[in-house]
């Protein structure tokens, strides 16, 4: 997947009910920040599990951030903040080399991207420079400055956050940046008794501020070495081959999805299955991943990639009704 996370000789993978267990126990602590959200949060936590990383594209006020908090706090990891305006550098994100006069030498001081959970807000905010110097680290987990490639802590994951609708002073994502996230994914509205309950309640901050780890960065990097040993029939290989291929014959879509799209949607499809306490791929793991996964990585005919809610849900149709004309493997 996206990033790659090596596993202590002594650290065993979870085994399917482990990793079910630990799920539950992640899900049930970060709803208490982000009510009614189930499905939502599973989906972040497959995501993590699969070792990618996570676009959270809403309008404001929805819990966008709130889910990167909670699942930060949630975890016993390291947690950066870092929020995207017009005028943030490079440097700013990855850290800079200066020169220490009691040591006559150059020393690297790391940035906010040097943790293992970093919350990239309002990521369409700065400049494609800026946000270029994301991709070697969401690619490879590590990041060249002076010319010296530095390992970035595992496991590491990228939960960025951007408003569809806001268009004066943003810039959309391009394709290769778009293509590194493993889910693009939309809270939306609360159902009416939540939202009343968050009334009455006074909102989620407190709830927020007292959450408490349930899951060490062993424990990640057990269910992340998991994923891998989640058996795939070769028909349901096939589907997934099938679902890419229908976004690349479609008139509708000018930019299909990528083979990189396809080994993200198996991957993500084991991640859910092993948090469901299954050690194999079904066919409504796959079927249920593809919005979430492939329409961020296609581009429709005669429209842009990225864009605004529009084209957000433009996309989604079409993936969802590419996957109702592909047959499901039996």
């Amino acid at each position: 997947m996206e990033s790659v996370t090596r596993l202590e000789a002594a650290d065993p993978p979870l085994t399917p009910e482990e990793a079910r267990r630990l799920a539950a126990g992640l899900g049930t602590n970060i709803a208490r920040a982000l009510r009614g959200k189930e499905e939502v949060i599973e989906l972040a936590l497959a995501a993590l599990a699969a070792g990618g990383h996570l676009l959270l594209e809403d309008v404001p006020g929805v819990g966008k951030t709130t889910l990167a908090q909670a699942l930060a706090r949630s975890l016993d990891l390291g947690f950066a903040r870092i929020q995207f305006t017009s005028d943030l550098l490079p440097g700013d994100i990855t850290g800079v080399s200066i020169f220490d006069q009691k040591r006559g030498e150059f020393v690297f001081k790391p940035g906010p991207l040097f943790a293992n959970l970093v919350l990239a807000d309002e990521i369409n905010r700065t400049t494609p420079r800026t946000q270029s110097c994301l991709l070697e680290a969401m690619s490879e987990g590590q990041v060249s400055v002076d010319g010296v490639a530095r390992p970035l802590p595992g496991p590491f994951m990228v939960l960025a956050t951007q408003n569809p609708h806001e268009h004066a002073g943003t810039y959309p994502l391009p394709e290769s940046q778009l293509d590194r996230f493993l889910l693009r994914l939309s809270i939306g509205y609360p159902a009416p008794d939540v939202e009343r309950e968050l009334l009455l309640g006074g909102g989620t901050a407190t709830e927020l501020h007292q959450l408490k780890p349930t899951a060490t960065a062993a424990q990640v990097r057990r269910l992340q070495a998991a994923v891998p040993g989640v058996k795939v029939a070769r028909e349901i290989a096939d589907y997934v081959l099938a679902l890419v291929a229908a976004t690349r014959a479609t008139p509708l879509v000018s930019l299909g999805a990528s083979p990189r799209g396809a080994i993200a949607l198996l991957g993500v499809a084991k991640a859910r299955a092993l948090l469901r306490g299954r050690g194999y791929v079904e066919p409504d793991d796959v079927k249920e991943l593809c919005v979430p996964c492939l329409a961020h990585r296609v581009t429709l005919a005669g429209r842009g990639p990225g864009g605004g809610e529009i084209e957000r849900l433009a996309a989604e149709r079409v993936i969802r009704d590419l996957v109702e004309q592909v047959p499901v493997p039996e």
